[in-house]
C-alpha cells in the first residue's frame, strides 16, 4: 500500500515538473536581441587592482564606489582563470575619501568585483565579497563603514577545505520581508548547493538550501551565470541559474518549504555566458549564452 501511494506521489510530482517545463520554451536568437550592452560588463577597471577587476558603483548610501586592490599570488587556486587574487578592499565614501581594508596573509578576496547594496534598509551601504582562507576555502563576507573605517559586519563560515569556492547568485528580496537576501552556490563545480542567507541584526542567517546547481565554469572569469525576475507576478523575485551540469536552466524561489523549483528547462549545450533577464515590459524571459557559441531566449509560452 505504501509503495503504491509513493508511486502515486512521485507520478504527481513528475506531472507537475513536466507541466512547469512545458510552460517555457527555448529558441535561438541573434546577439542583437540581447538587452542593451549585451553580455558586456559595466564598470571601469580598478586602478592598481586586479587585471580583470572592475569598480562597483552606488548612487545612494555612504559608499559610492568599491574595488579590490593589492594583487597577490599567495593563493594558487586560479578558479577564475589566473592565480592573481586581491589582498585588499577599497571603498570611496560618499564624501570622496578612499578607505582600505587589508586581509591577513592567510586570506585573499577570491573575487573580481565587490557588490554594493543596502541589505537591511538602514541607509548605509554594505559591501558583499567572496573572501577565501588559504587553508579553508571561501566564505561570503559583508563589510561596511564604521567611524570612517571599513569593518567586517558579517560572514558565513569558510567552506572548510582549501581550493573550495563559492559564487554569489543573487542579492535581492526573495522572501518579501524587510531587507535583502544573499544567495550563493557553494562549490559550483562539485555538486553545487544553492544557499540563501538573510542579513539581519548584523548577522548572516542561513534560511534555505537546495542541491544541484552551478553558476560558474571552472577557470572562467565569467561570474554572472544567474539572474533574478518576478516570473509569476507575486511581488517576489525568482532566481534563474544553471543546473549542476549547466545543461538546464533552473528557476527557483523561496516558498514556505524553503527553496522551491518553478521550472527546469533543458538546454542544447552548457551555459558559459551570462544569464540576463529580458525586458520587464514583456512576459518573463531570460537570455543566455552556451558553449556552442550561440545565444538563446528562454521564456514563457
Amino acid at each position: 500500500m505504501r509503495s503504491a501511494l509513493a508511486l502515486i506521489i512521485l507520478s504527481v510530482f513528475a506531472i507537475q515538473d513536466v507541466a512547469a517545463a512545458d510552460a517555457w520554451r527555448i529558441e535561438q536568437v541573434s546577439k542583437s536581441a540581447l538587452p542593451p550592452g549585451g553580455f558586456s560588463e559595466t564598470g571601469r577597471p580598478a586602478p592598481g587592482g586586479l587585471p580583470d577587476g572592475l569598480i562597483a558603483t552606488a548612487r545612494h548610501g555612504d559608499v559610492s564606489e568599491a574595488w579590490y586592490s593589492e594583487p597577490t599570488r599567495r593563493y594558487g587556486h586560479a578558479i577564475l582563470g589566473d592565480a592573481i587574487e586581491a589582498g585588499a578592499l577599497n571603498v570611496r565614501t560618499a564624501e570622496g575619501d578612499v578607505v582600505t581594508f587589508r586581509l591577513p596573509q592567510s586570506q585573499v578576496f577570491e573575487d573580481r568585483t565587490p557588490r554594493l547594496a543596502d541589505l537591511d534598509g538602514d541607509g548605509r551601504t554594505e559591501i558583499i565579497t567572496i573572501r577565501s582562507a588559504l587553508s579553508e576555502g571561501a566564505a561570503v563576507t559583508v563589510y561596511g563603514l564604521e567611524a570612517g573605517k571599513l569593518r567586517q559586519r558579517a560572514t558565513t563560515d569558510f567552506i572548510g577545505r582549501t581550493n573550495r569556492w563559492l559564487n554569489i547568485a543573487a542579492i535581492a528580496d526573495l522572501d518579501g520581508k524587510p531587507g535583502l537576501e544573499i544567495a550563493h552556490v557553494r562549490t559550483p563545480h562539485i555538486g553545487g548547493t544553492l544557499i540563501v542567507h538573510t542579513y539581519r541584526n548584523g548577522g548572516l542567517n542561513r534560511i534555505a538550501a537546495l542541491d544541484g546547481f552551478s553558476n560558474h565554469a571552472i577557470g572562467s572569469p565569467e561570474m554572472r551565470l544567474s539572474a533574478v525576475a518576478d516570473i509569476d507576478s507575486d511581488g517576489l523575485v525568482e532566481i534563474a541559474l544553471p543546473s549542476a551540469d549547466r545543461r538546464a536552466l533552473r528557476i527557483v524561489g523561496l516558498g514556505s518549504g524553503g527553496i522551491e523549483e518553478h521550472a527546469a528547462i533543458a538546454l542544447p549545450a552548457r551555459v558559459t555566458e551570462p544569464v540576463l533577464h529580458g525586458s520587464v515590459t514583456d512576459s518573463p524571459h531570460f537570455f543566455l549564452g552556451l558553449d556552442n557559441g550561440r545565444v538563446y531566449r528562454v521564456g514563457r509560452k
